[in-house]
């Protein structure tokens, strides 16, 4: 990657986190709704966190680091770093103010420029880490904010043309042959740590949905007693189901609205359902005579039918039947890097495609995301597999 290419991607990627709080208003921007999510502010300086820690102050010679308070404030789980502020509580940080952190990002952004001036391979690695990483928080920003939103009597608006506006196509089955196949990240490409090492995988063969499931389908299984029948859950998805109340997706209101970045909107039953836990996924599938496709056979499944395998990118990640579990061979790299993936491999499902929401570039066939399977916030949906 050329010198040019390099300082336009940064400034791009950097730009469009900071683009992303335009339609907010002052007081949104500390906002937390729940222990799971972070306020907009905290977004933007964890990922700066991350340039200055893991890039500028061992790369950077002469950089000047921001006050180590801000560095126990912005650490999110990098235990070899040092200590954290508590991750519920990340709604009480009033300071640094916001005009602060956007020039502390400025003066990260004029380092990562100079030393972008004559990088060495090391540095060229963690700055593409670095930017991945905040396309990934500029995802997390959004999903969090709805989550925020939605708890409010007002049911503010982030932007009026923010919302998902697409529809499912058919119901057809695509049909995928028994047979070793390679799984995995193969290429010179950026990856994460967990999409390799690329191994071999057994699969009978298989059917997978053509496209994702739709709202109009997950209301026939809610008036069919879907949140009702213990039977067609998971024993721990039941107990949080009752615990919890739940009836329906994250931001239904009702079976006739939704809660969106956009407002409060019509239920479209066309529209793919989600912000759905894998736990209401997983009933859905069984309900239905059917089951959620293998991560193993959603990566297949896309390499073999590409195109035909709708919308597989760009509107909803798809809950998957596979814990996040490591590969066969799979290192985590030395250092605080290493815990960017690999320790959070148990207790988690995971999810393939994309969102909506996605930073462009961002979504690969081999992307593994991954989340405990009662969370609902995120913007997941499902596709059925037999």
């Amino acid at each position: 990657m050329n010198l040019v290419l390099q300082l336009n991607t940064l400034l791009e990627v950097r730009d469009r986190s900071e683009a992303l709080i335009d339609p907010l208003e002052l007081e949104d921007l500390g906002l937390q709704g729940m222990a799971d999510a972070s306020p907009p502010k905290w977004h933007l300086a964890h990922t700066n966190w991350f340039f200055e820690t893991f890039l500028l102050q061992p790369h950077l010679k002469g950089h000047e680091p921001c006050d180590p308070r801000w560095a126990y404030q912005f650490n999110s789980y990098y235990d070899s770093v040092g200590d954290r502020h508590p991750r519920p509580q990340r709604g009480l940080l009033s300071r640094p103010t916001v005009k602060e952190i956007l020039r502390w990002r400025s003066r990260v952004n004029d380092g990562l420029e100079e030393l972008l001036q004559a990088p060495d391979e090391t540095s060229l690695q963690l700055l593409e880490l670095g930017l991945q990483h905040e396309q990934q928080h500029q995802e997390l920003l959004l999903m969090d904010l709805l989550d925020g939103f939605s708890r409010q009597p007002l049911e503010p608006c982030y932007h009026r043309e923010a919302d998902l506006s697409i529809q499912t196509a058919s119901d057809g089955w695509l049909s995928c042959d028994e047979g070793l196949v390679s799984i995995g990240h193969r290429g010179t490409g950026f990856h994460f740590d967990n999409e390799g090492p690329r191994h071999r995988a057994w699969l009978d063969g298989f059917e997978i949905r053509n496209d994702l499931v739709s709202n109009g389908a997950f209301q026939a299984f809610i008036a069919d007693g879907g949140y009702s029948r213990p039977d067609l859950w998971m024993s721990e998805g039941w107990s949080l189901c009752q615990q919890n109340g739940w009836i329906g997706p994250r931001y239904w209101r009702g079976v006739q609205e939704e809660f969106t970045l956009a407002g409060r909107q019509p239920l479209d039953p066309d529209a793919p359902v989600r912000h759905l836990s894998w736990f209401e996924a997983d009933a859905f599938a069984r309900w239905s005579d059917a089951r959620l496709p293998t991560e193993a056979e959603w990566e297949h499944a896309a390499a073999v039918h590409g195109e035909a395998l709708l919308h597989s990118h760009g509107v909803l990640w798809q809950w998957t039947a596979s814990p996040y579990r490591p590969y066969p061979g799979f290192v985590a790299p030395p250092g605080a890097i290493g815990e960017y993936n690999g320790k959070f491999m148990s207790s988690q499902f995971v999810l393939r495609g994309s969102c909506w929401l996605t930073p462009p570039g961002h979504s690969r066939d081999t992307y593994r995301n991954f989340f405990p399977p009662a969370s609902r916030w995120m913007a997941a949906g499902l596709r059925l597999a037999r």
